[in-house]
């Protein structure tokens, strides 16, 4: 998304969720506004079902907000969450007498929208990430480690 002022936008949306958009929109209501560590805990520990989907997108927006902006996943904002309906799947069942049931298999596309903290203002987060790796020197890797199996079978001394 694009910059608003001086704020960075990122988001994540998914498409045709087997999830109707109303119990969407009651787990979406728990992590609206909070920050995305809050938001994890708050979808890990809600037993609905909508919660598996809406943090398989909340991780997919942190991963296009390091990726994509530099920025750091742990410091964003869920600034919005929504789900919108998606087209509905019509199925019949059945019933006594000849007569049929409808059924409505319902689908929602749900987006979710990080922000940077409006309240943590003490220095700019955007691109800090690429900063401090271009600040860090490589590090020496270390020599790789031979199994025991492998220095019994060539005779390695340990």
């Amino acid at each position: 998304m694009a910059p608003v002022g001086d704020k960075v936008l990122v988001r994540a949306e998914a498409k045709w969720v087997r999830v109707s958009a109303r119990k969407a929109r009651v787990v979406l209501e728990h992590i609206r506004g909070r920050s995305v560590p809050e938001a994890r805990t708050v979808l890990a520990f809600t037993q609905r079902a909508a919660a598996r989907e809406i943090e398989k997108i909340l991780r997919s927006a942190v991963a296009n907000a390091e990726a994509n902006h530099g920025l750091i996943g742990d410091e964003l904002v869920v600034a919005a969450a929504y789900a919108n309906e998606g087209p509905t799947l019509k199925r019949w069942r059945p019933r006594a007498r000849g007569r049929v049931n409808r059924i409505f298999k319902r689908t929602s596309h749900i987006t979710v929208v990080l922000g940077e903290d409006p309240r943590a203002n003490d220095q700019p987060k955007r691109r800090r990430r690429a900063a401090q790796a271009q600040a860090e020197p490589p590090t020496q890797t270390a020599k790789p480690k031979v199994s025991t199996r492998r220095k019994k079978k060539e005779g390695v001394a340990a």
